[in-house]
Order: structure tokens, then sequence, then C-alpha cells
């Protein structure tokens, strides 16, 4: 009986029993194969384990699993304490080089032009990149920033609406990577700039399911940022950007960016929704 009809989820690592590994020939590199499952072999109930386990979740003997760990940690995909191993930080760049490349972008396009006519205002699309969030879609309608934004501009993640909801989404090992790899700094007067006070700003990002960033990374811009899932996992994040000004003067502030936090969220749910379901 397969792990699917026993009504289980297959351990990851491992292909299911129904759809064996290709057999070897010369197209096939069973090493990285190996490899890769080592990597998948980790998830949220299995952020640290130990070599036997390793071993158990993908099939691999203990000699082999070993050498596939070690060498990850030589190249940086892998901690160790010399017990235990975790995925590092840097495993965000292979899902990088998947999400920068045509479907995501091309997926959210459509939706940010959409909202962007709808609010008369700049939408944006990014994905993590290391510390930074990388911006892979834009629709602009009048400069704000003393910095021009185009798709592959980078910003530091702790310092934007967009990088707060993708570190909240992030699992707490991912998190705790980020945290010793970032520089937390205030980069103008009405920023955070501690560790803990970041801390404190995700979890309510995580709570509220969206963030608002007021004039942090350059005074006289806000913006309002939402995730995208693809299934349980955040891969993106999308934003509107606004004048701090303009906002001020409203005659009801409030009301106003309740209905823009609205149109954020919903946005990026059909974002969401497009790209679980592989449109």
């Amino acid at each position: 009986m397969t792990d699917a009809a026993a009504g289980t989820t297959p351990r990851a690592g491992r292909p299911p029993k129904d759809g064996a590994a290709p057999a070897a020939s010369d197209q096939y590199v069973q090493s990285l194969a190996r490899g890769l499952a080592v990597i998948r072999a980790f998830d949220t109930e299995h952020a640290d384990m130990t070599l036997t386990e390793v071993a158990a979740r993908t099939d691999l003997t203990r000699a082999t699993a070993r050498r596939f760990l070690h060498t990850l940690v030589e190249l940086g995909y892998v901690r160790t304490d010399g017990k235990t191993f975790a995925l590092t930080a840097q495993v965000l760049q292979l899902g990088y080089a998947y999400l920068s490349g045509l479907s995501l972008p091309q997926l959210a396009q459509p939706h940010l032009e959409e909202l962007s006519l709808k609010l008369g205002e700049s939408t944006s699309a990014a994905v993590l990149d290391g510390t930074d969030i990388a911006y892979i879609a834009r629709v602009t309608t009048r400069r704000i920033m003393t910095i021009g934004i185009t798709v592959g501009t980078r910003f530091p993640a702790y310092a934007t609406s967009m990088g707060r909801v993708l570190l909240a989404g992030l699992p707490p090992e991912q998190l705790k990577e980020y945290l010793a790899a970032a520089e937390i700094k205030p980069l103008t007067p009405r920023a955070i700039g501690t560790v803990k006070d970041l801390l404190a700003v995700l979890d309510k990002v995580r709570a509220q399911g969206w963030c608002l960033l007021d004039q942090e990374l350059e005074l006289g811009l806000m913006s309002v940022a939402a995730p995208v899932y693809h299934g349980a996992k955040v891969v993106a994040a999308v934003n509107v950007s606004l004048q701090a000004q303009s906002v001020a003067a409203k005659p009801d502030r409030e009301a106003y960016l309740e209905s823009v936090r609205k149109e954020i969220v919903a946005t990026a749910e059909r974002i969401s929704s497009d790209f679980s379901s592989g449109r």
C-alpha cells in the first residue's frame, strides 16, 4: 500500500513508493538526487536532525548521509553543532532562483496593475534573498522615494513592509539565521533599530497577516504589504507605496488605510490562489 493510500503524507526527502526514482542512466545523476533529498528532509517539524534521523528520512545509509550532510555544510546550506544538523538561510537562494524566474512575476503583474489602477498608487512584489528583499515585479504611478525602484532593486528586509511580511513567515530556525546575519539599525528617526523591537513587530505582523510601514525606510514614504503563499508557505510579498503627506491629508486617515489594507490583502490572496494552482 502506498503512503497516500494509507492516508499519510510521504516523508520529506524520499519519493512516494508509487513514484520511484528514475532508473540510473547517463541522463540521471543519482548523487544530485540524493543531495536534494537530504535538503528536502528538513521541514518545520524536523528543523534539527541527527545523522541517524536524516539517514532514516532519506533511506540513505549513515555513511552516505554523512557525506552529503558534510558537503552541504561546506557549501553553506547546512550547519551543525557536531550532533545535529539544520538548514541555513542560504537555502533561500535556491527558492529565489525559482521565484525570480517567469512564473511568479508573470502571475503577479496583472494583479499589481489592477490594484495600482484602483488605488492610483505604485505597487510591487518582492521575495527574500539573503538579508534583503529583491523586487520581482513593479507598477509605478509616480516616484515617491529618492531612489528609483525597478525589478531587481534590493532593500534591507527588516526596514521594509514586504521584508517584514516575509520575515514573519519564516520558520523559527531560518529567522534565527537571518537575525544572526543581518545588521539591524534605524534608517530614519521613526524607525526601529534593535532585534528586540523587530521581533515584536514581526509578532504583530504574523498575527494580523499584513504590515504597515510608516516612514521607516525613508521619510515621507509609507507602505502596506501582505504575504503571497504557495500552499502554507510564504513565498513572496506584495505592497502599495503611499505618500505620508497625502495620507495625513485624508479626511479619515484610518478609514483610508483600512481600505488600502483590504485591497492589498485581497490582491495577495488572488496571486496566492493563481500561484498555488499553477496558472
